[in-house]
């Protein structure tokens, strides 16, 4: 069995302990030993990262191509074609790309990354398909968030279908498009709907994510959709209430220019306390991604507010000292909490 380094000594080790606390034998450790190989480079983590960038390479030159006129323009008169042609063309390249997709996966399910990939050429067909279906009924109304809600009932039930985790997370993307989208047209496109901004509407949004993401495993069939659901949840939840806690549920720049920044540490509180919950989560549950979603947003919390309070208030050469002070503090002790020599002493000391 090949694996890196990292896990290697993990496993040695604990074969290790094993052996001089007699749970097994000698001779078996060593078997054990001898199935484990160290891989020379980690394949599989540049197959994953290709992949990233081929795709992000796909989306900056599609951009490119939208952004530039005379291409555009070039493009127009190649394809001076009904908005409903378009449409229907597109499509067709859609289901082309999920079915040779689909086909690809039932032959060759551990080439994972290569069929994502396939599925999110899919993806990117299908929006260009729903955007000319938006031109072909648009009747100057500006209700587009129809066209995202569209696009997430599609991404939704394709998703679920193949499975495909990957378009699973572009219909969340899109139904946060829809929220915000959706509430905007109802309100007049003003600041306000139902007495919220935009970054608290976002907070219950993914509350409601989170929520779905931790029951999703109820559903045994696709119990797997349960993580990028509670990733995406807790991406929307923090996100939001991050901007929460510097702006508060102001809609007018000049008005939050007003007050002072104390009047929002409410906010703030509140910031902290859904990151510590997700710490307690992580660590009830084991779950490392709650554990490292709170963590990490709690940091962020901690040093919005340092830079708020401190900023004007501090010398900028004391300033930069305490903060670089605390981060060389991180460093250390996360480098003995994650050090494998200092876990290899203190097993050999407890035997």
């Amino acid at each position: 069995m090949k694996m890196t380094k990292k896990k290697a000594l993990t496993i040695q080790t604990a074969i290790d302990f094993w052996v001089r606390r007699h749970v097994i034998t000698r001779e078996l450790g060593e078997m054990l030993s001898d199935t484990c190989e160290t891989a020379g480079f980690d394949w599989h983590r540049l197959a994953k990262y290709s992949f990233w960038v081929s795709i992000i390479c796909i989306i900056i030159a599609v951009s490119a191509v939208v952004g530039d006129k005379h291409l555009m323009a070039l493009l127009e008169k190649l394809f001076d074609t009904p908005a409903t042609i378009k449409c229907i063309f597109m499509l067709i390249i859609a289901i082309a790309f999920y079915s040779y997709g689909i086909t690809r996966k039932r032959k060759h399910p551990a080439k994972h990354f290569s069929n994502e990939a396939i599925f999110f050429l899919g993806v990117l067909s299908t929006a260009t398909a729903i955007t000319f279906f938006g031109e072909a009924v648009d009747i100057g109304s500006g209700h587009f968030s129809i066209l995202l809600l569209l696009a997430a009932l599609i991404y939704g039930g394709l998703g679920l279908w193949f499975p495909s985790k990957l378009v699973w997370i572009f219909s969340l993307l899109s139904l946060g498009g829809w929220i915000g989208a959706e509430t905007g047209y109802e309100s007049g496109w003003g600041a306000y709907y139902l007495g919220m901004n935009y970054p608290l509407r976002f907070v219950f949004f993914g509350l409601v994510l989170t929520a779905a993401g931790i029951f999703f495993p109820k559903w045994k069939k696709r119990e797997e959709f349960s993580r990028p659901t509670l990733a995406m949840g807790f991406l929307y939840l923090f996100i939001a209430l991050w901007i929460m806690s510097i702006f508060g549920n102001y809609g007018n720049l000049d008005t939050w220019r007003d007050i002072r920044q104390i009047e929002l540490l409410h906010w703030s509180i509140l910031f902290g306390l859904a990151a510590a919950a997700a710490i307690f989560y992580g660590i009830k549950k084991d779950d490392g991604m709650a554990r490292g979603f709170g963590i990490t947003f709690l940091f962020i919390n901690l040093y919005t507010r340092f830079f708020e309070y401190f900023w004007n208030s501090l010398h900028k050469a004391v300033f930069f000292a305490l903060l670089a002070a605390s981060f060389w503090y991180i460093g250390t002790r996360a480098e003995r909490l994650w050090n494998p020599e200092r876990g290899r002493k203190n097993h050999n000391e407890k035997c």
